[in-house]
């Protein structure tokens, strides 16, 4: 059975990589290796932080531009709560999101969760394989998002469309060459339909 236990991103410098995301995110754990892939515009996947309050985005967001992030969306309310999108010096996408839309005290410096946003071609053909491969659906919304239910895993995994999730994280479309992310889980190795990469999780280094 497939299951979730890691996320490794490949970028060009791991050190400038750790000191962001140690000032960025320190709670989550995110593992970073050397790669020179070519890799073009959008990556076709996002990260998100899901937070208690509003606070929480903006806290994320403040302190992941001061550490040399761009600002893609900047914080404000939505149809569906309060969020923000920043991108990552590596390249890497990071939605900050709350469903609160009125805050109701101070940050409190919890992430509730952490989401991978996979892009696909093909919303049917990708739930399939995913399921296929001993992952059960926890919510799905059509063609337009399914989120698999990953109660034992350190973060959640969801299919957006490719389309939909560029717009939503406020990127054009285009984008080509490696991922520059490899996933880890037990169902490991194999390559998904579009491309994404699983490898058999091993433990974290130890220091």
């Amino acid at each position: 059975m497939t299951s979730l236990e890691t996320f490794t991103l490949e970028v060009a410098d791991t050190t400038a990589a750790r000191h962001f995301y140690a000032a960025f995110a320190a709670g989550v754990e995110v593992r970073l290796r050397a790669s020179e892939a070519p890799t073009t515009g959008f990556r076709g996947f996002a990260l998100s932080l899901t937070v208690p309050r509003p606070a929480d985005v903006d806290a994320l967001a403040g302190a992941a531009l001061a550490a040399g992030a761009t600002a893609l969306k900047p914080a404000s309310k939505s149809f569906w709560g309060y969020g923000a999108v920043v991108q990552a010096p590596d390249g890497t996408i990071w939605k900050l999101a709350t469903s609160a839309k009125r805050d109701a005290g101070p940050a409190t410096g919890r992430i509730d969760d952490v989401v991978l946003l996979l892009g696909v071609a093909d919303m049917s053909a990708s739930k399939r394989f995913y399921v296929d491969r001993g992952l059960a659906v926890a919510r799905s919304f059509g063609s337009k998002y399914v989120e698999f239910a990953t109660p034992s895993s350190p973060f959640k995994m969801a299919l957006y469309g490719r389309r939909a999730l560029a717009k939503d994280v406020g990127v054009p479309i285009d984008g080509s060459g490696s991922h520059r992310l490899v996933i880890g889980g037990a169902g490991g190795p194999f390559t998904d339909l579009d491309g994404f990469a699983w490898e058999a999780a091993v433990p974290a280094p130890t220091a």
